[in-house]
């Protein structure tokens, strides 16, 4: 039985084989710029929900846990993101606030991997996020913060056909 399951899992296509070319010597000093300019193309393709991220957090004893968030904004004070305070990622980037997230963008073989320390943003900011979601109840949520992810490092990577994928690493 395991064998007709790997054997599945091998006979799937990896990536499409009209992926979109990247030359890392072009790439801008700012990684939130190439960033937008990704997410411009993944919008243009129309890749679905290409501001959906995987968030790893890790509690105090380092066991990790994992799930798909919406970015909600890039600034300098970070990439932004938001929760309740008493969810289990809350609790686990009260203890440890460290995280990465990352973007897939299965239709043009894009990845985009970001990994650092993570900040609360103000009452206020936390406020306005909450009133401007698309479930708002007209309540406030005092519970509810906005994060901002503060990275160390910013990998891009962009897959080939010929499995030469290309990575290109900023180091903050």
């Amino acid at each position: 039985m395991s064998d007709s399951f790997r054997l599945v899992l091998r006979a799937l296509p990896d990536f499409p084989d009209d992926l979109p070319g990247f030359d890392p010597g072009s790439a801008p000093a700012d990684p939130s710029v190439l960033f937008r300019s990704w997410l411009d193309e993944a919008l243009a393709t129309g890749v679905r929900q290409p501001h959906a991220f995987s968030l790893a957090t890790a509690d105090a004893a380092g066991n990790l846990s994992s799930r798909m968030l919406i970015l909600k904004n890039l600034d300098d004070d970070g990439w932004h993101f938001a929760t309740s305070r008493t969810s289990r990622k809350g609790r686990e980037l009260s203890e440890n606030p460290h995280a990465a997230m990352n973007f897939y963008w299965a239709e043009m073989g894009r990845q985009i991997r970001l990994s650092g320390t993570v900040v609360e943003l103000s009452r206020a900011a936390s406020e306005r996020d909450w009133e401007e979601r698309p479930a708002a109840d007209g309540a406030g949520n005092p519970e509810w913060q906005l994060y901002a992810l503060q990275p160390r490092e910013i990998e891009f990577w962009q897959a080939d056909p010929g499995r030469q994928h290309i990575r290109h690493r900023y180091d903050l």
